[in-house]
């Protein structure tokens, strides 16, 4: 096992997938004796050694899960690697006291493992984020008896079967059957695709030139009728709201308190006395144009 633990360090199944397949084959599996052994080293004694002896001799369990996945499309080696770093959870959290080997307690780190890589890669848009779809997503397909669409009889016994519900199953089916599409799509002059790209039929509301100037005029309208609203003010109560609401740094009631002189609530009487001045001059504004 020793020379073949050593191989598996310098090859890695996303680089050379074919050597990676040969060395783990090499590495014997372990007797209950000695995975009992390995495990109670690590739990009892945190030996990192034991750990990975543990996980190398796993490791063809894990391209074995990886191959039941190769109908997404996806790299095996990529699976495999991530099948692997549940391996190592898997290893890290087993407790030989409980009686079932490690393989067992293991398949469901290293699906885990997997799964959050299909859901993550299969489709630029996230296909599955419930609980209930990623079930369906995973299941879906190997209960489904043909590749067209399911009638409503058999969609209804499998949402049963798989206790989600119909809606939630048929809006599944629908994403299962879609296909992901470039927003803009290159292509030559003559290719009549580029048309029924998103780029070409998709609309931009927020580059509509009406409401950009319509928005504009407004903002200028306001500030103008702010500004001649303040002017109606005195001095203090102008310099008060410019200090509160307009400065960059905004000052408090106290630090205005000790600029003026007086108490903090009188502050605050003022500014609140300046405010509804502002908004009856604004108001009234408004009504003469309107």
């Amino acid at each position: 096992m020793g020379k073949s633990l050593l191989a598996i360090d310098h090859i890695s199944p996303g680089q050379n997938l074919d050597a990676y397949l040969q060395t783990i084959s090499s590495i014997p599996v372990l007797t209950v004796a000695e995975e009992r052994a390995l495990a109670e080293r690590l739990h009892d004694q945190n030996d990192l050694q034991a750990a990975r002896h543990l996980v190398m001799s796993h490791l063809r369990f894990v391209v074995h899960i990886a191959r039941s996945y190769s109908g997404y499309g996806l790299p095996l080696g990529d699976l495999i690697q991530e099948g692997n770093v549940g391996m190592m959870k898997a290893v890290k959290r087993f407790d030989p006291e409980v009686g079932v080997r490690l393989v067992s307690f293991a398949v469901h780190w290293i699906k885990a493992e997997m799964h959050e890589y299909i859901l993550k890669n299969w489709r630029i848009v996230k296909i599955a984020t419930t609980k209930a779809q990623r079930k369906l997503f995973f299941n879906l397909r190997s209960k489904k008896k043909n590749l067209g669409w399911m009638n409503n009889r058999e969609a209804s016994s499998i949402a049963e079967d798989l206790g989600v519900e119909l809606k939630t199953l048929r809006e599944m089916e629908g994403r299962l059957a879609s296909t992901d599409t470039a927003f803009d799509m290159t292509s030559s002059d003559d290719d009549e695709s580029s048309y029924f790209a998103p780029s070409q039929y998709l609309e931009d509301h927020s580059a509509n030139p009406e409401t950009q100037l319509e928005s504009s005029n407004w903002k200028q309208h306001s500030e103008g009728l702010l500004i001649s609203a303040m002017q109606n003010l005195d001095e203090r109560s102008r310099d008060i709201l410019s200090q509160r609401w307009l400065s960059d740094t905004k000052s408090t009631l106290h630090e205005l308190a000790a600029q003026y002189q007086v108490s903090a609530e009188r502050i605050r009487q003022l500014e609140k006395n300046a405010m509804k001045k502002l908004k009856d001059a604004i108001g009234s504004e408004k009504g003469l144009l309107a």
